[in-house]
C-alpha cells in the first residue's frame, strides 16, 4: 500500500481557500435602482468578503465592500448605501472609505503589510507578570506605537499573583518606561482590582488591545463587557446571519463612553518590515540625542565616540532598554534573511 504524504502548509492553504472560493462565487450582484441614498457609517466588524456597519443611530448592517476599495477594517468611517431587501443576508454595500487619521499595521509574509485596525486614539499594551515580565516584547509594542504614532498605555494584568516584595519589582520595571513618557498600570481581571482606573481611560477614545496570548486580553473584555455577545446577536438579527460567524475584528462601544477594538489578528506583531532607522525612532529616549554621534552610520554599539551608548554608561538611558534595542534589530535582521518578504 502506497505511503500517504502530508500536506504542507502552503498546500493546506490552497485547498481552503479553492473550497472557500467555490462556495463564495456566486457574489450578490447589487443594481443601482436597488440601493438607496448614501449614509455614513463606521466599520464595528470585518469579515472575509463582508463588513458589518453600525450606523448613526445604533443600528448594523452587514454590507457587501465595493471592488474597488482596496483595504476595509474596523475602525473605518464609510459610506454606504442600504438595499431596498436583504440579499442572502446582505443588507447594503460600502461606497467609500473616509481618509484615516491612522492605520496599525503588521506584516504578512503573503500579504506584505497588513492594516489591521484604522482611527485609533490609543494603543493597549497588555502584558502579564506571570511567568515572568517580558520588557522586550513590552519594547516591541511601543516601536509599533511609535511608528505609527499612535499614544500607548502599559497594562500589567494577572497583578494579583503578586506578593507585596514582587509588586514592588514589577513596579520598578514600569518606573522605566514612566520616566520617559509612558504611562502604566497594573490590575487584575480576575479581582477587578485596578479596572476602574483601565474604565477611564477607555472612555477616551477609540483604544485597541494589543498583547500575546494568555495575558488575560479575553479575561479583561468579558470584565469591561460581561455581556459583549449582545453586539454579535444584534448584528445576527439585522443581517439574518447566525451570530457564530468567524469575525476577525470587532469594534465594542462601551456602556462608559469610548469604543474597543478586539482583533485576534494582533496578538504579535513582527518588526522585520521595518527598517533600522524606524526601530531607532521607535525608542523616543534617543530622539534629542540622534544626530549627535560621531559617524553618520553609527551602529549605536561598539562605534567610537557613540552619544547613545555614552548616555547609557552616564545613566541617562535604560540599559535594559539600550539591550533590548539591539536584540529587536538582530531578531528583525535574521526574520528578513529567512525568507522573502513583500513590502507594498
Amino acid at each position: 500500500m502506497a505511503k500517504i504524504r502530508k500536506l504542507t502548509k502552503n498546500q493546506k492553504r490552497r485547498i481552503q481557500s479553492n473550497h472557500y472560493n467555490k462556495i463564495n462565487k456566486k457574489n450578490i450582484e447589487w443594481q443601482d435602482d436597488m440601493l438607496g441614498h448614501f449614509d455614513n457609517g463606521l466599520v464595528i466588524a470585518r469579515h472575509a468578503k463582508h463588513a458589518d456597519v453600525e450606523t448613526e443611530n445604533g443600528e448594523v448592517f452587514r454590507c457587501n465592500i465595493r471592488r474597488t476599495l482596496k483595504s476595509v477594517v474596523v475602525g473605518d468611517k464609510v459610506s454606504w448605501r442600504k438595499g431596498s431587501e436583504q440579499l442572502q443576508g446582505i443588507s447594503g454595500v460600502i461606497e467609500a472609505i473616509y481618509p484615516r487619521k491612522n492605520e496599525l499595521s503588521r506584516p504578512d509574509y503573503y500579504d506584505g503589510i497588513k492594516v489591521m485596525a484604522s482611527n485609533i486614539d490609543q494603543i493597549i499594551i497588555v502584558s502579564a507578570v506571570l511567568p515572568e515580565l517580558s520588557l522586550n516584547i513590552i519594547d516591541r509594542y511601543l516601536v509599533i506605537c511609535e511608528n505609527a504614532k499612535i499614544p500607548a498605555l502599559i497594562v500589567l494584568n494577572k497583578i494579583d499573583l503578586l506578593n507585596d516584595d514582587e509588586r514592588q519589582e514589577v513596579e520598578k520595571q514600569l518606573d522605566i518606561y514612566r520616566n520617559i513618557g509612558y504611562q502604566s498600570l497594573c490590575l487584575s481581571a480576575q479581582t477587578g482590582e485596578g479596572m476602574e482606573k483601565l474604565d477611564r481611560y477607555l472612555s477616551q477614545g477609540t483604544s485597541i488591545f494589543v498583547g500575546q496570548s494568555g495575558v488575560g486580553k479575553s479575561s479583561l473584555i468579558n470584565q469591561i463587557l460581561p455581556e459583549s455577545n449582545i453586539l454579535t446577536n444584534k448584528v445576527s438579527t439585522n443581517s439574518g446571519l447566525g451570530q457564530h460567524t468567524t469575525t476577525a475584528s470587532y469594534l465594542y462601544q462601551l456602556p462608559q463612553g469610548g469604543k474597543l477594538i478586539d482583533s485576534p489578528g494582533i496578538r504579535e506583531f513582527g518588526l522585520w518590515h521595518l527598517e533600522v532607522e524606524q526601530i531607532t525612532q521607535g525608542y523616543i529616549e534617543f530622539q534629542s540625542i540622534l544626530g549627535l554621534c560621531k559617524f553618520r552610520d553609527c551602529k549605536h554599539n561598539t562605534d567610537p565616540n557613540c552619544a547613545i551608548r555614552e548616555a547609557v554608561e552616564e545613566g541617562k538611558i535604560n540599559r535594559t532598554r539600550f539591550e533590548n534595542y539591539h536584540r529587536l534589530i538582530e531578531s528583525s535582521k535574521e526574520v528578513k534573511g529567512q525568507r522573502y518578504f513583500k513590502n507594498n
